[in-house]
């Protein structure tokens, strides 16, 4: 008996869930997970598995892995979809989890695809059949549990963190498709020459289900041009177009907006540029990578180099005149000039700073010798009494003068570094709080 099941029941499946491993040993990848002595391994060797929630990319082996479980721990396998399912399938599911063990004693692995996509009070509704023991639920989500699932169900399930395949191991996946005789492609005739299959495990981007979709497409277009053996041509057609991961809106996007960030304020402008690239390749909006690029040249540069702000700027205008292909040139230049500028965050520090004293004052009056006096009235009122105008002064500089409310003692929110431009700024302003000291003394 096949390891796979009825070889009669498989025809016509997809080669992806085929070739689905039936034994642990067979199942390729997550070793830091399901080697010897490691957490997962020694949950399924008890028999009595906890409930879980499995965070991965696609194609990392989620639902194959909750196969694997329900079989070696002897539990019937239950599959709900959240895209696909509602209140009603979940009641299903519950009441035959119920059935089963009332009538059989036997347990339940219920397995939630996508369980991101419930909202709270569907994710509430298994709260009571997990702690009961109806079943033991597993969760599989492509997004970051601690943001999409509640705080009840996370404290119930433990999360294991799933990680894209390896080249080496999608080169494994492919290798034993291609010599599987039973529910592989050995039976085909096609041979596949080693450069490709190298070339294929890379363009697979860690996706298992997806190197073997793609390698099933290859060598059934070879296979109808009556070849023998796949060429460059074939593998080149079916790699038409981006394979790169990339969620607009979900964990990945993220993720590759803080490397980019965090490359441009540790100035490694090769880097930046990398995950620029990933992002532009993989779909991000320009106009969203030109907002947060301009925020960084104020955030991490500042007046270090203020040039950064104009080159950010200026590669905005840039590509919104030339667009795609043409303009995202001038993105990269903005990303690695201000990649390799100098760096302060004083302008964001005091920003924050200020605005904290801000929303924690209220709202204090302003003097009234820095109030405008366009009427008799307000000048009667003393608007604009004494005020001193600072170009009348020596230097343009009015020493001593006290520009917050009445009420507020100074603040010194800005505090220039060592750096750039700032070099000077924090001279000058240190040359001036002399002038303060002397004018008030």
């Amino acid at each position: 008996m096949s390891l796979f099941g009825n070889i009669d029941d498989l025809a016509g499946r997809p080669l992806a869930d085929r070739m689905r491993p039936k034994t642990l040993d067979g199942y390729i990848g997550q070793h830091h997970l399901l080697g010897e002595g490691k957490p997962l391994r020694q949950a399924i060797a008890s028999g009595h598995p906890h409930s879980m929630i499995f965070w991965g990319p696609p194609g990392t082996g989620k639902t194959t892995l909750g196969k694997l479980i329900a079989g070696y721990c002897d539990m019937e396998f239950i599959t709900i979809s959240a895209v696909l399912a509602g209140v009603k399938e979940v009641r299903a599911a519950v009441a035959r989890a119920q059935q089963l063990q009332q009538e059989q004693g036997r347990r339940t692995l219920l397995f939630v695809d996508e369980v991101h996509r419930f909202n709270k009070s569907q994710q509430d509704a298994f709260l009571p059949y997990v702690e009961d023991g109806t079943f033991t639920f597993i969760g599989a989500t492509t997004e970051n549990p601690s943001f999409e699932l509640n705080n009840a169900l996370l404290s119930r399930a433990r999360v294991y963190v799933l990680k894209s395949l390896e080249a080496t191991d999608l080169r494994e996946i492919i290798d034993r498709a291609l010599n599987d005789g039973e529910v592989g492609l050995a039976d085909r005739g096609i041979a596949f020459p080693d450069a490709l299959r190298d070339t294929l495990s890379e363009a697979a981007d860690g996706d298992g289900r997806r190197v073997l979709n793609l390698l099933e497409i290859v060598v059934d277009l070879a296979d109808s041009k009556g070849q023998t053996s796949v060429d460059e041509d074939d593998l080149a057609e079916v790699l038409t177009g981006t394979l790169r991961r990339f969620d607009k809106g979900g964990e990945a996007f993220y993720d590759q907006i803080s490397a980019l960030h965090k490359s441009v304020r540790g100035s490694s402008p090769d880097a930046a540029l990398y995950w620029l690239c990933r992002m532009l390749d993989g779909g991000c909006d320009p106009v969203y990578l030109m907002r947060r690029i301009v925020r960084m040249a104020s955030e991490d540069i500042g007046n270090a180099d203020p040039r950064g702000l104009r080159i950010a700027l200026d590669a905005w205008d840039s590509f919104d005149k030339l667009g795609r292909p043409e303009g995202e040139l001038a993105i990269a230049q903005a990303v690695m000039y201000l990649a390799s500028a100098p760096k302060s965050n004083a302008v964001y520090m005091a920003f924050n700073a200020a605005m904290q004293d801000v929303r924690s004052q209220g709202s204090l009056e302003v003097p009234l010798h820095l109030r405008n006096a366009p009427t008799k009235l307000m000048k009667e009122l003393g608007y604009k009494k004494d005020y001193r105008y600072a170009h009348d002064e020596p230097d343009a500089y009015a020493a001593g003068e006290n520009y917050f409310p009445d009420n507020m003692a100074p603040r010194n929110y800005y505090q220039p570094v060592n750096r750039g431009l700032e070099i000077k700024i924090s001279e000058k302003l240190a040359r001036l709080k002399m002038l303060d000291q002397q004018a008030n003394k």
